[in-house]
């Protein structure tokens, strides 16, 4: 999906601004972030991933077997490995493979005949030393880290860059492997091998080494999947849910365990409360954990990372600077929240980010409304909007690998909870949330089947609202004037076509209006008007009075 054309004058300038700006981006970025014929003929099925540590020389020994379908025939593979990675040697079917390389992708020649609707198996060796990551989890990589007992606590992340920077795949996050990985980590054997979904064994090796053995059986996406190696002691509970029994585990470091069994009881009403906004939690199958790392955290599926220290908000800290904020752990509820938006629901193209960040930081909100009330809520997200910047549009560029704006995160929560309001029934709000995540059940998605889904579900056109919010830097301006017993009201510095409801307080009595570019007027029974907006809406408010 590309960038809408809206033919407003204001927003084309500013368009046309930012296009300006553009950022340079290489031939690298066009094979990192778009579909190519060499990766569209293939569907991908399962990843069989099998890696050894070596923590001295920190660097990767490993194989990943990739089963795929093919959807038509073509004799020529991209997959994706990034420098200094390299892979070492392909085979399908016993037979050695020959591979060109060009930067960041490889393309492998295929001898036998890709038969359309055929089945196959590709087997790719692979070693290196991964990119480290400077800043985890924005900078992505390996962080290679000693906990406070002088053990190596090793993590990875890779949401931005891809999970190509540390192994072999098809790096692109339109398709997911349909059944799942198999993730076997191989690590020194005083130490413990954790990744996603549920551990089916573990192997003794001769050389001093354990291997952990992971299975996820659902759809996963490569950012998802991620390995980490610590130290760790671990403790469990079942939570019975929607689906049934979920099975919890919790890997924690050993002097953190008591802090953890005490932190990690807002699990149980994490689950609760998102079960019931959105829906079953997607994978039961796979269970849900939460592992501790050297970094904040990260939303890996079935295996939220961990960093927090152990306390409420955001290393301690309220982001919304409500005091509601303090209530509840942010890793744990924010990367929580991203099983439901981001991976059970999935973007296409990162530069469609915000529905997992918009609905990850609105997943805070509702969290707060559950539990606390629909007042803690409303303060929450109103006081979140300090954090906007309104710099540049959520949406990215496509088809690169480049997300939009940081806003994407309260903007987009702000804008969600407009919506609600729209709504104005908090059971059909439920309804459409919970329909998001049964009609995108483990999909992967674009902003304009989003848009879609809540337009016809809202029972209004909103692309106009999207277009604003999402693709510009605008902030929807109500401007109001009072003249004798009339009351004029329009909407300004909005896109063509805004047409957005809003509930206005006039003299104690609730109006919903509907403003568009022109002045519109509401006849009052009194020269003594007293307006209030209702602070749900993310808008700027103007009253014109004095200076008319």
């Amino acid at each position: 999906m590309r960038l809408k054309t809206v033919i407003n004058v204001t927003l084309t300038l500013f368009i046309t601004s930012i296009n300006a700006q553009q950022p340079a981006f290489t031939r690298q970025d066009t094979l990192r972030g778009s579909i190519t014929n060499e990766r569209i003929w293939w569907d991908l099925l399962h990843y069989d991933l099998n890696m050894k540590i070596d923590v001295p020389t920190k660097s990767i020994q490993g194989t990943n077997t990739i089963t795929y379908k093919v959807l038509r025939e073509n004799q020529l593979m991209q997959i994706d490995l990034q420098p200094p990675m390299k892979i070492t040697a392909v085979k399908q079917d016993g037979i050695s493979l020959t591979y060109n390389r060009d930067g960041n992708v490889y393309y492998i020649k295929l001898t036998k005949k890709q038969q359309s609707n055929s089945t196959k198996k590709l087997t790719l060796d692979f070693e290196g030393i991964p990119a480290v990551s400077n800043n985890p989890p924005w900078d992505d990589g390996f962080t290679w880290s000693i906990d406070k007992n002088g053990n190596d606590f090793i993590a990875t992340t890779c949401q931005g860059e891809g999970a190509s920077l540390w192994w072999p795949s098809k790096d692109h996050m339109y398709d997911e492997p349909e059944n799942g990985i198999k993730l076997s980590i191989t690590a020194p054997e005083h130490l413990m091998g954790v990744g996603n979904g549920r551990l089916k064994k573990v192997i003794s090796n001769d050389d001093q080494t354990k291997t952990y053995v992971w299975e996820v059986k659902n759809p996963i996406s490569n950012y998802g999947i991620n390995m980490n190696i610590g130290n760790y002691h671990t403790f469990s509970e079942k939570y019975m849910g929607e689906e049934g029994e979920l099975d919890c585990g919790y890997y924690v470091l050993p002097y953190n365990l008591e802090k953890a069994k005490k932190q990690f009881e807002q699990v149980p009403k994490m689950l609760k409360a998102f079960e019931y906004w959105f829906g079953p939690y997607p994978f039961y199958e796979d269970s849900f954990k939460i592992v501790e790392v050297p970094y904040l955290g990260m939303e890996h599926q079935s295996s939220i990372t961990y960093g927090n220290e152990y306390q409420n908000g955001y290393r301690g800290r309220d982001l919304s600077g409500t005091g509601w904020g303090l209530k509840f752990d942010f890793i744990i509820i924010h990367e929580s929240g991203h099983e439901w938006f981001a991976n059970n629901i999935t973007y296409k193209d990162i530069a469609d980010m915000w529905i997992h960040e918009g609905f990850g930081a609105y997943a805070e909100n509702l969290y707060l409304d559950f539990h606390y009330g629909t007042e803690a809520c409303n303060a929450y997200v109103a006081g979140t909007r300090r954090l906007i910047r309104n710099d540049r549009p959520i949406i990215g560029y496509y088809n690169v690998n480049k997300p939009g704006s940081g806003d994407m995160y309260y903007k987009g929560s702000n804008m969600l909870h407009t919506l609600r309001q729209i709504v104005n029934n908090d059971e059909n709000w439920r309804s459409i949330l919970r329909g998001l995540n049964i009609d995108f059940y483990h999909q992967t998605v674009t902003t304009e089947q989003i848009e879609n889904y809540l337009s016809k579900h809202i029972g209004i056109k909103l692309k106009p609202f999207f277009d604003q919010y999402l693709r510009t830097i605008q902030i929807p301006k109500f401007e109001y004037k009072i003249k004798g017993n009339q009351f004029l009201y329009r909407w300004s510095n909005v896109v063509d076509g805004f047409n957005m409801p809003i509930k206005v307080t006039v003299n104690d009595q609730i109006q919903w209006l509907s403003p568009t570019e022109s002045w519109k007027k509401l006849q009052v029974k009194s020269n003594n008007i007293i307006i209030k907006t209702d602070n749900n809406f993310y808008i700027d408010v103007e009253d014109l009075t004095i200076n008319n």
